[in-house]
């Protein structure tokens, strides 16, 4: 049964290691993250799931103590996901993407280590239906379920924005806003999937895990953080 829910943005620049002289610019998002990580461990869990943006459809696995690193961006920065038992048997090459690199720092900087930590990867192919039914059967697990949800929204705010300015990347982001802050299932599992495409938008698939999850559960949501730095739209929000 899910319990509770962090929704994160996870663009590299949210670590300050990576940010470097920009690292104020985004103090706030990583305020908002900060709350948003203290609900979900407020809400005593018996363990937690970081869902987030793959390159594939997934969905992938990523077991607890999963490497990944800041090294493509120039940064000597490693990370694990979760805490690092020395016990997770990993893959040959296995190694997060960067978005959950971000989750991972995000849980190191927190200091969680009040659960096992699993990453579950879904990508933009993912269709509405099969995202709820992920979500569905990670809630349906035994025990209480927290989420830690990573994703960005449009990447087409601004001339500058990484993929052009998108008139409709705005109305886009304030609707997904509105839904996590108000943790409207409905809405999500209603978000246009290939607008979202178009728009670059890495964290559709998901919320839409999350809407699955939660189901009727009755949860209610507090938008903690919404901006579009750099012409991205980022958002972070609680569910409990």
């Amino acid at each position: 049964m899910l319990v509770a829910a962090a929704v994160c943005p996870c663009p590299p620049l949210l670590v300050p290691e990576v940010a470097a002289g920009a690292a104020p610019e985004l103090d706030a998002a990583r305020a908002g993250c900060t709350d948003a990580l203290g609900v979900l461990a407020a809400a005593r869990p018996d363990r937690l799931v970081v869902v987030g943006p793959a390159d594939a459809a997934g969905p992938e696995i990523y077991p607890q103590g999963t490497p990944g690193s800041f090294r493509g961006f120039g940064v000597d920065f490693d990370v694990r996901l979760g805490p690092d038992t020395g016990a997770a048997t990993l893959a040959a090459g296995s190694e997060l993407p960067y978005g959950f690199a971000v989750g991972a720092w995000l849980l190191a900087r927190t200091g969680w280590s009040h659960t096992p930590v699993e990453g579950v990867g879904v990508g933009e192919d993912l269709p509405a239906e099969r995202c709820a039914a992920v979500g569905r059967e990670l809630a349906g697990r035994a025990g209480r379920l927290a989420l830690l949800v990573l994703g960005d929204a449009s990447a087409c705010r601004t001339l500058k924005a990484p993929g052009y300015l998108d008139e409709r990347a705005a109305p886009f982001d304030a609707a997904a806003g509105r839904a996590l802050g108000a943790a409207d299932v409905t809405a999500l599992a209603g978000l246009d999937v290939a607008l979202a495409r178009q728009l670059k938008v890495s964290g559709r698939a998901p919320w839409q895990v999350l809407a699955g999850a939660a189901g009727d559960t009755g949860l209610s949501g507090t938008l903690l953080y919404e901006d579009a730095p750099y012409g991205v739209g980022y958002v972070a929000a609680a569910w409990s």
